[in-house]
């Protein structure tokens, strides 16, 4: 079917994101050189009101970590990397810089003083190869042969030199003393019969946190059901997608999750509000992870050192906004955008302001079509982007002094949107609370940014961004509701509606105890 003879409605339809935008499953290994450490690959960024009932007075931010973590990945599964450093970063007053981060530090212990545990097999005592050796129960890990532990720091100012404080815990639980500034990550989901009861497992594991300088909080790190959705194959295949456009009544979501049998790995928080802002209502948000810069392979490695690591920390993964490296910034670049922190963000400029990705589209279209198609916005620079992406946008997200950065930004003072009544398209459908003011799980990410780099924000906004409807060729298709997709959607009845919101991961087996 050529273009040229479809109708304007059909030819909205055609309108689709550049193939592979989300293809990495945002953030999922989208940098060349993060796909060699996957331990410290950042997948998804969190951050906005908390909608849990009574829970209104605070933020939830989760990042997520580890892409595409099959739940049957034994015996080692998906522990995080003890040499690495995880952070999750709030700007309060606009400038891009951190203001507070949360340090997360892990580690691993082998139980029986690092010997782990061992049979007595004919007269010598020989280690297993396992995570486990029994059963676990809600108030029980000891058949656990391995036990992850981490610590959390708080950092005012900056990340390396400011202010450092400690988070503690509040209540005791099975696995954490009142007190104790080290708590214990629960182990994944190995499956039903080693973990029978795993959702009360894991809820041992939601800590009431002392967070220095503030009221307490919450806090949870563990493995979670992937809660991003997209249509990777078909997408990434050349846009083989049957329908690629949604009137705006959930009609055409006809195509698989692709990845909706993974697991993830969350450091989920929910901070009070009063600590995170300062004057200005809008916060920004963003995690990292980094490493040593050098690293030395022992010949001769150990359970607690395979490899000596020494030297500063080398950030090596970066997320805010979703889906930005992969389909924003350059390929040449997108290493050196892990690496950089949002003050410098004037170096990517060019990437959004004459973004490729409309082009992009318009190229693939062409070959669909068999004949030139322009579906893309006209005006340069582009800033409805320069507003998604680095600013925030006017009366909904944008800090009153702004500096351009990329970073996911939340109005603090916008009211959360109770599950059951969330719009999966966020704030372009007259849901304030959605993204991009912040992101909820709940939010379709993928269909909000391909609609928005075909030019919808010139359409809601008219003259705001020196653009306007006839700068947007899908101009009347979008006033109808239209919206590019890919098919696959979200919504907000797919997660929980208590902290930490992502639901219980699959498990490694779904069988539960049987007989032998």
């Amino acid at each position: 079917m050529k273009l040229r003879t479809l109708s304007a409605a059909l030819l909205a339809a055609a309108a689709v994101a550049l193939p592979g935008i989300s293809a990495q499953a945002s953030s999922h290994r989208e940098a060349p050189f993060v796909t060699e450490t996957p331990k410290v690959d950042g997948t998804d960024f969190y951050m906005f009101r908390s909608y849990e009932p009574g829970q209104q007075n605070f933020v939830t931010i989760i990042a997520n970590y580890q892409p595409l973590q099959d739940a049957y990945g034994g015996p080692n599964y998906f522990s995080m990397d003890p040499d690495a450093l995880y952070e999750i970063h709030i700007d309060n007053n606009g400038d891009g810089k951190e203001d507070i981060t949360f340090q997360f530090n892990f580690d691993n212990d082998l139980i029986n003083n690092g010997n782990g545990f061992a049979l007595n097999i004919g007269g010598k005592n020989v280690a297993i190869p396992l995570k486990q050796f029994g059963f676990v129960t809600p108030n029980d890990a000891s058949a656990l042969n391995e036990v992850e532990k981490f610590n959390v720091t708080v950092v005012r100012g900056d990340r390396r030199f400011g202010h450092r404080s400690t988070v503690r815990n509040v209540n005791a639980t099975p696995f954490v003393k009142a007190g104790s500034s080290t708590f214990v990550k629960p182990v994944d989901n190995i499956g039903n019969r080693t973990i029978a009861d795993y959702s009360g497992y894991a809820a041992q594991h939601v800590y009431t946190i002392d967070i220095p300088g503030c009221s307490n909080g919450r806090m949870f790190v563990g493995q979670r059901k992937e809660g991003f959705v997209v249509n990777l194959g078909e997408t990434f295949d050349l846009i083989n997608i049957k329908n690629k456009v949604d009137d705006g009544n959930g009609q055409n979501a006809q195509e698989p999750n692709t990845i909706g049998n993974k697991n993830i790995t969350s450091l989920a928080l929910e901070v009070p509000i009063s600590c995170l802002t300062d004057k200005d209502p809008v916060i920004g948000g963003w995690t990292t992870a980094s490493l040593r810069q050098a690293r030395l392979l022992r010949s001769h490695p150990s359970f607690d050192v395979p490899a000596l690591e020494g030297g500063p920390w080398a950030q090596v993964s970066r997320l805010g906004s979703p889906l930005v490296n992969e389909v924003v910034i350059g390929l040449k670049d997108k290493d050196k955008f892990n690496a950089s922190e949002p003050k410098d963000d004037a170096q990517f400029a060019d990437y959004v302001t004459n973004p490729t990705l409309p082009e992009l589209i318009d190229i693939v279209l062409s070959i669909e079509a068999g004949s030139t198609v322009d579906l893309s916005p006209t005006n340069f620079p582009r800033n409805d982007l320069v507003a998604a992406f680095l600013t925030g946008i006017p009366g909904l997200n944008q800090p009153t002094n702004v500096k351009a950065a990329e970073m996911l930004r939340l109005n603090t003072s916008t009211a959360p949107t109770a599950k059951g009544s969330q719009k999966r398209l966020g704030a372009a459908v007259g849901d304030p609370a959605g993204f991009p003011n912040g992101r909820r799980p709940g939010d379709d990410v993928v269909d909000i940014e391909e609609t928005v780099a075909e030019g919808i924000l010139c359409v809601l906004f008219p003259g705001a961004f020196q653009c306007d409807d006839s700068n947007v060729p899908l101009a009347t298709a979008f006033k109808a509701g239209a919206t590019i997709t890919d098919g696959a959607f979200v919504s907000d009845q797919d997660f929980d509606n208590a902290f930490p919101y992502l639901r219980t991961p699959v498990p490694g087996s779904p069988n539960g105890v049987s007989d032998f």
